[in-house]
């Protein structure tokens, strides 16, 4: 059985077809966003070359979605994206966008954790563990492509789930300092 902790290898031949080297046959893009819905980390490297294409494939994923009307990423964002890219505000939105979702993930990790804790009776109410998957599908779906290896403050700063702080909130006065932050270093920038 092939070990779901590391990145699951798929290479890309000259005929541009995707290998899955897990399972021995190809694969398509479909296939691969269903592998990271699950969970899996995923690395598409050129047979030839032996180059990383995994960004390329991911960004390639997100705009088939959107071809076909599923608004992956709303327009706003979109647009900003683009501008990042003209601006020298290219080095900050990275930052800015993993540290969005690791607080998305922690936030809801720590919601359904305090549903769990502060309510048992909520813990045995029939459907909460549907629920509970239901949200854990979400946040997969929503950070596919995200590592926890965000290089935005450390937990000395007091980065969110990092123990820093020792109420909910604190960490929430800290989400908004480290926004409030960011987005003093994006208007400096623009």
């Amino acid at each position: 059985m092939a070990d779901t902790n590391a990145p699951l290898l798929i290479k890309r031949y000259a005929s541009r077809r995707l290998y899955n080297t897990e399972t021995s046959d190809y694969v398509t893009l479909e296939d691969i966003a269903g592998f990271i819905r699950e969970g899996r980390e995923v690395q598409i490297v050129d047979l030839k070359s032996g180059d990383d294409l995994t960004r390329q494939y991911l960004l390639q994923i997100i705009a088939e979605h959107e071809s076909r009307g599923e608004n992956v990423l709303p327009l706003n964002v979109l647009t900003d994206l683009v501008r990042s890219y003209t601006t020298n505000a290219g080095s900050v939105v990275p930052q800015f966008l993993a540290a969005s979702f690791e607080m998305l993930r922690d936030g809801q990790s720590k919601v359904m954790e305090n549903m769990s804790t502060l309510n048992p009776m909520m813990a045995n109410m029939p459907g909460f563990d549907a629920m509970a998957a239901q949200q854990e599908a979400f946040m997969k779906a929503m950070t596919g492509g995200l590592s926890g290896n965000w290089s935005g403050p450390s937990p000395e700063d007091g980065a969110p789930g990092s123990g820093a702080s020792s109420s909910g909130k604190d960490d929430l006065e800290t989400i908004k300092r480290q926004l409030a932050e960011l987005q003093q270093k994006l208007n400096k920038i623009s």
